[in-house]
């Protein structure tokens, strides 16, 4: 049987991703008054930052489950 799992944590990475997008973007007025090198450090740490949330999703997600018995 397939992996129930995959599909359902797509939806879940495609949901938190929407979610991030909003709240980095919502702060781009205030990170826009501040100086250039705080700005670049704000958007390359947002830029890599997503993807810590998800290593349990992916954990999760690729799980193997033990067969099920007759």
């Amino acid at each position: 049987m397939r992996n129930p799992r995959k599909p359902l944590a797509m939806l879940m990475m495609l949901a938190w991703l929407v979610v991030y997008v909003v709240a980095v973007g919502s702060l781009s007025g205030p990170v826009g008054t501040l100086p250039g090198w705080v700005q670049m450090v704000f958007y390359i740490l947002a830029g890599v930052l997503w993807i810590l949330p998800l290593k349990p999703l992916f954990a999760w997600m690729n799980a193997v489950e033990p067969p099920e018995e007759d």
